[in-house]
């Protein structure tokens, strides 16, 4: 299976992030499994006219696609010419040319959330005309129409996340070289559910302090930051915390909201990250399957049994009392 990559308006963190993928690496992944890539702007040895001539062969059908990568938003601006961003010795839109080659690939595949919904490159009331790949946000149409489908018969696959996790885009990439991802492996947004069925809140290290509502009021403090910080990790999807990047990171691990990049929208929430807006007194990022009578009966008592060991960790930014021993017979 071969893979065109082509790198659009963002900042290129879904590649860093990709090639910081450890144990194994990103090459070893994919070699093993028969995947190569065509080109890739950031480590290909192909550049200038080489490069140009490898696009115009692949437009031509004289080399196959497999699978097209994109990274970043696709600029639409200004009035739908996408001329606000050349594929620079081409002539030619970014916009054009993934209008051109999309239709040509066996799949297509929006790598993080720039990509799959517009992301960050679409805040800030947009000048830019930023969309993803096949949604505007959370509606249905972006650079390519709602009813897009690939020759391999899927939508553009939402591999969403800022930066994207290295293991999605690897599991994504097998599965496909595998014919073993089909529609049915889609969410609603066509994020792979291998990733997406899952919450950022699962495994996440901080749920003892979610269980009995001990709050952190300011960051680096160990507590659970959905109260007063922002998390929405109860609401995010993503299995961060259930494995790590590199086996040992997540937003949360390092003591900072969830702030749910792989959901459309997410970079205009209406407040800042790391604030928790509430409607008389009650969060407004509740999981969405949790009434609000039960959660404010449910805090109360939690607060009330709090231990005192995980009331005085949470407002601190280590333990600073060891969970304690039950003798034998006592």
């Amino acid at each position: 299976m071969n893979i065109l990559w082509l790198q659009s308006a963002g900042c290129g963190g879904c590649t860093m992030s990709l090639l910081c993928a450890e144990d194994p690496n990103l090459f070893d992944t994919l070699a093993d499994a028969g995947i190569s890539f065509l080109w890739h702007p950031s480590f290909s040895l192909e550049t200038g006219a080489e490069a140009r001539r490898l696009l115009e062969a692949v437009e031509r059908g004289e080399v196959p696609l497999d699978v097209l990568c994109v990274e970043g938003s696709v600029v639409t601006g200004p009035k739908g010419t996408g001329r606000f961003h050349m594929l620079a010795g081409t002539g030619r839109a970014m916009l054009d040319w993934v209008r051109a080659l999309a239709p040509l690939a066996g799949q297509v595949v929006a790598v993080g959330s720039c990509a799959a919904f517009g992301g960050m490159t679409a805040a800030g009331g947009n000048p830019a005309g930023a969309i993803g790949l096949q949604y505007d946000g959370e509606h249905a149409g972006g650079a390519l129409a709602p009813d897009f489908r690939a020759r391999g018969g899927l939508p553009v696959v939402n591999v969403a996340g800022c930066p994207t996790h290295p293991a999605w885009v690897t599991e994504t990439l097998l599965m496909l070289a595998e014919d073993g991802l089909g529609a049915a492996d889609l969410d609603r947004y066509a994020r792979p559910r291998f990733y997406a069925d899952h919450l950022v809140h699962h495994g996440c290290t901080k749920n003892e302090f979610y269980e009995y509502k001990a709050s952190a009021r300011s960051l680096s403090e160990m507590g659970c930051m959905m109260e007063h910080l922002g998390c929405v990790g109860t609401q995010a999807v993503g299995d961060c915390n259930i494995r790590p990047w590199n086996g040992e990171g997540s937003c949360t691990r390092g003591n900072y909201p969830c702030i749910a990049c792989t959901a459309p929208e997410f970079e205009e929430p209406g407040h800042t990250y790391t604030e928790t807006p509430t409607i008389a007194g009650i969060p407004v990022g509740l999981p969405s399957d949790m009434p609000k009578a039960w959660f404010m009966a449910l805090a109360s008592l939690s607060k009330a049994a709090t231990p005192k060991r995980i009331d005085v960790n949470a407002h601190s930014d280590r333990i600073r009392v060891a969970p304690g021993s039950r003798r034998r017979g006592s």
